[in-house]
């Protein structure tokens, strides 16, 4: 497990490939000249980042014909994102909420508050779009 989480951080090491899941997130499969012109960088340096991402798991392709378009692993991301979350798990006393006082204090919950309403949301809407997928299968 450590072995993959250092592979997955070394992927998201690189602005152009945090960059290159953006736009595959965005725009769904992409080819390796698709994404160059996208991002103004030469076809080779598209493919030695998207090498780094297929080895994380981050991003898989599949050949159609003549063409390689690559996609976005939503699973690996949710992986991913489930792990920083474990990772960074101590929420408050990181933060430093649980030592502050005051209105310092107020402000952070606050803010720590909207920042978990808005991950509900999402945890609510993923669970909205599942349902309604098994819904139609």
């Amino acid at each position: 497990m450590q072995g993959f989480m250092a592979e997955m951080f070394r992927a998201f090491g690189v602005e152009s490939r945090i960059k290159i899941i953006e736009l595959l997130k965005e725009k769904g499969p992409m080819g390796v000249n698709e994404l160059s012109g996208a991002l103004g960088i030469t076809p080779s340096a598209v493919s030695q980042h998207l090498k780094v991402l297929k080895f994380a798991g981050l991003v898989r392709n599949r050949r159609q014909g003549c063409c390689v378009p690559y996609e976005v692993n939503i699973d690996a991301l949710d992986n991913c994102r489930e792990m920083i979350s474990k990772v960074c798990s101590c929420r408050m006393n990181c933060m430093g909420i649980a030592r502050e006082t005051g209105a310092d204090k107020i402000d952070r919950l606050k803010r720590y508050e909207e920042e978990l309403l808005r991950e509900l949301e999402e945890v609510r809407s993923k669970i909205a779009d599942m349902e309604e997928d098994k819904g139609e299968a």
